[in-house]
């Protein structure tokens, strides 16, 4: 892996150097592992005039197992606790002689950028801005084999759940379960906080777990995500507990099934953002759920389960091969429930087989 994030980071001082930036200041915690692999806590890494620096606050974890970082880059620890990374690079730079220094401005709080200052207040600040994200966007294969492990244990941590009893369990242990389940199957973590959503809550975006109980008749909306080496992807589902679901949970269900295929099937290179969220949008719209609809149909993953690209109706932009994009549209009926289908794919070219499907759990309507 060495070459491949020796090659990110030739790749980020090029456009540093296109906008008359010497050296470049990464502090977001996932832009600094996409540049330098894992590195502690707080770590910043510093592309510099002589050499790349991974500052420290403390020494690289040396657990066996655990990640590390690029061993190409040379690590400076801070002497003592309570200083801060970005500052000791800054002054590195200065006294090396830089003059001036591109820093993710978007990420630094107004107190960090005073200190920067303070420490080197002849040197020159411009805005890194989304460089590295932009970077980010198309994953190498690497990278998809990553999220496509993390896809394979959410679904099985998804699947086991799903053969286990669930009435009159709440929405809170049952996201407690599946969270288990994903560490036990080998993922780093949950991608992001689980959501279990019963009843009136079902098909509610971002629903927090509560005391609700599963009962006979529900729609239960399940969304999960497994991190795999740092990499981060998601699935959700909805499904009817009970024997057989009433008509307008069949009807509901088909129709948002039918927005998120039509959503899958238009994700292609050079396809525009805002076509993909339109042709899930408008299925929807068309049946009268224009009102109360979410915001965006999806969305990219990575090292950060919600990344560029962002799937909206304003998004300006086309994808490329290689982009891993979240499909997720939803409806929810206040009071009654909804549903939401959410599925990881990666956009490959039609000569390539079209997108390819990373969660592969049952989309049919299952009767739990």
């Amino acid at each position: 892996m060495s070459e491949v994030y020796a090659s990110r980071r030739t790749r980020l001082r090029d456009r540093c150097n296109a906008v008359g930036s010497t050296a470049a200041l990464i502090s977001s915690p996932a832009n600094v592992r996409y540049l330098a692999g894992a590195a502690p806590k707080g770590a910043v890494l510093l592309l510099g005039r002589r050499e790349d620096l991974l500052v420290c606050p403390g020494p690289p974890d040396e657990r066996p197992g655990e990640a590390r970082p690029d061993e190409r880059l040379r690590a400076h620890t801070l002497p003592h606790a309570g200083g801060d990374p970005a500052v000791a690079a800054a002054d590195i730079l200065t006294a090396e002689g830089g003059d001036s220094l591109a820093v993710e401005e978007h990420h630094l709080t107004v107190a960090r950028h005073r200190a920067l200052r303070s420490v080197a207040p002849r040197l020159r600040l411009a805005d890194l801005a989304g460089a590295v994200e932009q970077l980010r966007v198309v994953k190498d294969e690497e990278e998809i084999s990553c999220l496509r492990v993390g896809a394979e244990i959410a679904d099985q941590a998804l699947g086991e759940l799903l053969e286990s009893i669930l009435v009159g369990r709440t929405e809170r242990h049952l996201a407690l379960e599946l969270e288990r389940r994903l560490v036990d199957h080998g993922a780093d973590g949950p991608a992001f906080p689980t959501s279990v959503a019963t009843g009136p809550n079902s098909g509610r975006p971002g629903h927090r777990p509560t005391d609700r109980r599963v009962e006979e008749g529900d729609f239960l909306s399940v969304c999960l995500g497994a991190t795999y080496r740092g990499y981060r992807c998601e699935i959700g589902r909805t499904f009817v507990i009970g024997t057989s679901p009433a008509d307008w949970q069949i009807e509901l269900y088909d129709l948002v099934f039918a927005a998120q295929r039509a959503g899958r099937e238009s994700l292609a290179p050079g396809a525009a953002y805002r076509d993909v969220d339109r042709a899930a949008r408008q299925v929807l719209d068309s049946a009268g759920y224009a009102q109360g609809l979410p915001a965006l149909t999806g969305h990219g993953v990575g090292l950060e389960i919600d990344e560029d690209p962002q799937l909206t109706p304003a998004a300006m932009g086309k994808l490329d091969a290689c982009v891993p994009v979240t499909v997720e549209p939803g409806v929810h009926l206040p009071g009654r429930g909804g549903v939401r289908i959410d599925d990881t794919l990666v956009v490959r070219p039609e000569a390539d087989g079209g997108p390819e499907l990373l969660t592969i759990t049952t989309k049919e309507l299952l009767a739990l």
